[in-house]
């Protein structure tokens, strides 16, 4: 019996793993596959406080996950990996998680911190050559692409900011992007402004991306001309890299139908991270907000463990220990 389950190990549910352990709570937190979300594929982090290059080495999305773990682990928190929730039932004062693997857990409170996924463009050959050359993640896959053309999909900050990381290895990169100018802060814009191996290609979108086996051809529209324009791969490369940077998906689809989202699939909140349910708090990509962020994640995640325990203070004072 804990006292708080926390569903998720991003940068939202390691703070709030953290804050709860700080508490002298009883915590675990219960991650699907590995540590960090998201930020585990960014490979410096400039704007979380803190994270200023002050030696050789800059602060990565991993190296910045590796800290708040173990800092969690040293609280007292425990973490479990490979655990990925396929059962819940949250109402009442004791909470009940089950896990594909069979294991059951049970605690006053939970926060739900599954984050978001990359969105996909929805194109013809996207999904067959994903892994092929269509890629979600810089950090992961761009030194596959060594002295090759690489494409680069959107222009908000994750976009820019990988798209800068690409030119490490990439001879030359080509942002496309749906909207007539990029929407990345104003800095990562004079950056990547200044990078004389990156292009523009504006008011665009992908229409068809095709390979045998790898991405050789992609094929975009202009959406202000309908204009088709095809990009074949060099005949010395035989294949381009698609990085594609276009938002992200809420992962709450494990809480239909238990907890209130809001059209877009976003879990519902207060300010107190509290959902509708009794008991229940969510934090960082999972729920609605203006702006995405680690710092955010972070911050939301506190909340979220502050208002779990005075929760589970409140349901302690009222209910004799188990």
């Amino acid at each position: 019996m804990y006292d708080v389950i926390i569903i998720g190990g991003g940068p939202a549910g390691l703070t709030a793993a953290i804050y709860n352990a700080r508490a002298r709570l009883k915590v675990l937190l219960l991650e699907k596959t590995k540590l960090g979300g998201q930020i585990v594929s960014t490979h410096e982090i400039a704007n979380f406080p803190g994270s200023i290059k002050t030696t050789e080495e800059e602060t990565s999305g991993p190296e910045l996950i590796k800290r708040m773990a173990e800092q969690a682990e040293q609280f007292g928190a425990e973490i479990q990996l490979r655990k990925e929730v396929t059962e819940l039932e949250l109402a009442g004062q004791v909470k009940k998680i089950t896990c594909k693997d069979g294991s059951v857990y049970e605690s006053h409170a939970v926060i739900c911190a599954n984050g978001a996924f990359p969105r996909a463009i929805g194109c013809e050959g996207e999904q067959e050559l994903a892994g092929k050359g269509v890629s979600y993640c810089a950090t992961c896959d761009g030194a596959f692409f060594e002295d090759m053309e690489v494409f680069v999909i959107g222009g908000g900050n994750s976009a820019v900011e990988e798209a800068m990381f690409i030119t490490t290895f990439a001879r030359k990169v080509t942002i496309i992007q749906n909207l007539s100018e990029l929407t990345a802060d104003a800095i990562a814009i004079e950056q990547v402004r200044a990078n004389d191996k990156i292009d523009y290609i504006f008011d665009s979108v992908v229409e068809h991306i095709e390979g045998d086996g790898m991405v050789e051809a992609m094929t975009i529209r202009n959406t202000k001309t309908d204009q088709l324009t095809r990009f074949e791969a060099d005949e010395e490369d035989g294949l381009f890299g698609i990085f594609v940077f276009i938002g992200n998906v809420p992962s709450t689809k494990l809480y239909e139908g238990k907890i209130p989202l809001n059209e877009y699939g976003y879990m519902i909140t207060d300010e107190a991270m509290a959902t509708q349910v009794e008991g229940v708090f969510a934090a960082g990509d999972m729920r609605p907000k203006v702006l995405r962020q680690v710092v955010t994640a972070t911050g939301d995640g506190a909340i979220a463990a502050f208002s779990a325990q005075k929760y589970v203070e409140k349901i302690k004072r009222e209910v004799p220990a188990r």
